[in-house]
């Protein structure tokens, strides 16, 4: 479960498994069902059972998998996977591929899981792009959203950080972005040793 993604079919099987056990279903004889099985899903403090969606579950398992590759550059997996499919760029960054193997589809498939939820940390900006990655710290919009259209795509994060004190440069931030995206990106703690992003 945690290397391969689980067909829409096989998860539906386990669910209707699940619901026989947990309605006491013998043959013939069907049991009274007092709750909604939806309801069930719910956390126990919320009334529910906190049975574990089977397919969400999944995929949080195979995004651990790649949460894992990204973490770990010399684990075998990484190498294999890396040596065949992606051998010149970073996992995130892979394109996707028909010629792949289940395992491989499987773990592309909860690489959006991670995307979705990775936010870069700051260091010294040279290999963030403003406009195109994920870097602020806001829940609603982690995506920079320029007020002046002449911003170079790819321009990097570093060009918005004084390299001498380590600190941003609020009057070019000031006139680049939107006020409330300003005071956000002042906002990120810097640290004065500029390390890797």
């Amino acid at each position: 479960m945690s290397y391969f993604k689980l067909p829409k079919g096989l998860i539906k099987e386990l669910e209707i498994f699940i619901r026989k056990f947990w309605w006491g279903y013998n043959g013939d004889n069907r049991r009274v069902h007092w709750v909604k099985w939806e309801s069930l899903w719910e956390e126990k403090e919320k009334g529910g059972m906190s049975f574990k969606n089977i397919e969400k579950f999944n995929d949080s398992l195979l995004a651990k998998q790649v949460w894992h590759m990204i973490n770990n550059l010399d684990s075998l997996c990484h190498r294999v996977f890396k040596a065949r499919f992606f051998p010149d760029r970073l996992i995130l960054e892979a394109k996707e591929s028909t010629i792949g193997s289940y395992a491989w589809k499987g773990i592309l498939s909860a690489r959006d899981v991670i995307r979705k939820g990775t936010v870069w940390r700051i260091g010294n900006g040279c290999s963030l792009r403003i406009t195109e990655d994920r870097w602020l710290s806001v829940q609603t919009n982690r995506i920079v959203i320029s007020r002046i259209p002449t911003m170079e795509p790819g321009t990097k994060v570093n060009t918005l950080i004084n390299t001498e004190t380590g600190e941003w440069n609020t009057l070019e931030v000031n006139q680049l972005f939107l006020p409330h995206k300003a005071s956000m990106i002042c906002g990120i703690p810097l640290s004065n040793r500029l390390p890797p992003d």
